[in-house]
């Protein structure tokens, strides 16, 4: 039964999420009153400040939410496989994969069309990677996980970097600082917005099977859960969550592991609380650090996943010395 504090997160990330677009939509290089974005976003009066929200801060806005909350969505659920809080797309490798793939197929000048099918492929490849490669007998272990997701995270790290130099020099800066978690193509969040929400229906779903899980794969099979079908789900899901978001802005990383830890911290470790909150607050943190990433150095842009990293790795640092401790 979910917490009543934990009854608080929903409304409350749901009230960030507000604040948080709404600060996208008002601040930049020109900054917008708040008293006009309503106006602007229901009207359309052919102003210059119509056209800024409409067509540049809005649809990027949307879009950082989206990426946000696909890769809090997909660190929950590998936190759930992992029975471990410092799992994470971009710690595991998964994010690495798909940026990979994605960098790969603009090299070989593929056609934009192709990039989200790589990124997929990337991710779901990296995935059985990690979860084939640390499998002993019938059962992962969660530090044999997590050492082998970090060491095919460097593989893919060094792959990277030799694509890199394979690169035509018209080429680099660009593929550089997409590979820095870059927003400022993301302009059709759509897909990543339909993506993030049939996701987490499918996860929803299965939120009970999710708390269950979470304490031991052998006593969530003595309660009748084919613990088989649920793994492949959550590997299947949780690489497409991070293909998408990796094809929409990059890899921005730590995102996966700050939020559900947040929340789990704040009295929500019931998944029917977990999954939508963590969703929210992960949308919330990518809007506010992309915010940043535009005004801090306007009209110079800084790389989002250079801000979420300097958030996620104080916070991952911290949480492996805790679980030292334990």
């Amino acid at each position: 039964m979910a917490s009543r504090q934990g009854n608080l997160l929903l409304p409350l990330n749901l009230l960030l999420a507000g604040l948080s677009l709404a600060v996208a939509l008002m601040v930049g290089s020109a900054d917008i009153p708040p008293a006009e974005v309503w106006s602007h976003i229901v009207g359309n009066d052919g102003s210059v400040n119509d056209r800024i929200i409409d067509q540049l801060r809005l649809p990027r806005a949307l879009s950082a939410f989206a990426v946000g909350g696909l890769l809090a969505l997909a660190g929950t659920l590998i936190q759930v496989l992992l029975r471990n809080p410092l799992g994470d797309p971009y710690i595991l490798g998964i994010s690495g994969g798909a940026a990979t793939a994605v960098l790969i197929a603009m090299l070989i000048a593929a056609p934009g069309l192709w990039y989200t099918p790589a990124a997929a492929a990337g991710a779901l490849l990296s995935t059985l990677l990690v979860f084939g490669l640390a499998r002993g007998g019938d059962d992962w272990r969660s530090d044999r996980l997590l050492l082998t997701g970090i060491v095919v995270a460097a593989g893919w790290s060094a792959l990277i970097s030799f694509v890199l130099s394979l690169s035509p020099a018209r080429q680099l800066p660009g593929m550089l600082f997409w590979l820095m978690g870059d927003l400022a193509d993301a302009d059709e969040p759509g897909i990543p917005l339909a993506l993030l929400a049939g996701g987490l229906g499918l996860a929803y779903v299965r939120a009970r099977d999710l708390n269950i899980a979470t304490q031991g794969l052998l006593q969530a099979a003595a309660l009748g859960i084919d613990t088989r079908r649920l793994r492949l789900e959550l590997y299947f899901l949780s690489a497409l969550l991070t293909a998408a978001a990796v094809t929409a802005a990059g890899a921005v990383g730590f995102v996966g592991l700050v939020t559900p830890h947040l929340i789990r911290r704040l009295g929500g470790s019931d998944h029917r609380v977990l999954l939508p909150a963590a969703t929210l607050l992960g949308g919330s943190l990518v809007v506010l650090a992309d915010s940043a990433a535009r005004t801090l150095n306007s009209p110079m842009q800084l790389p989002v996943g250079v801000l979420t990293a300097m958030i996620g790795v104080p916070v991952f640092l911290f949480l492996l010395h805790r679980q030292a401790q334990q």
